[in-house]
């Protein structure tokens, strides 16, 4: 029985580690892409601004 009870915890332990990688890549996707819409915009904004000066 104890073998069983073992595999058992053994299985549950792997399916928690997966489901945390998963979110894990989730969380550095989202601020990945957080960090473009940032770029993306300062760089906007300096393009105006540089063309404001000329």
């Amino acid at each position: 029985m104890h073998t069983y009870e073992h595999g058992l915890a053994q299985r549950r332990m792997q399916e928690m580690r997966e489901e945390a990688q998963v979110v894990s890549r989730a969380h550095r996707l989202h601020r990945a892409r957080r960090a473009a819409r940032r770029a993306e915009r300062a760089h906007r904004r300096a393009a105006r601004l540089s063309a404001s000066v000329y």
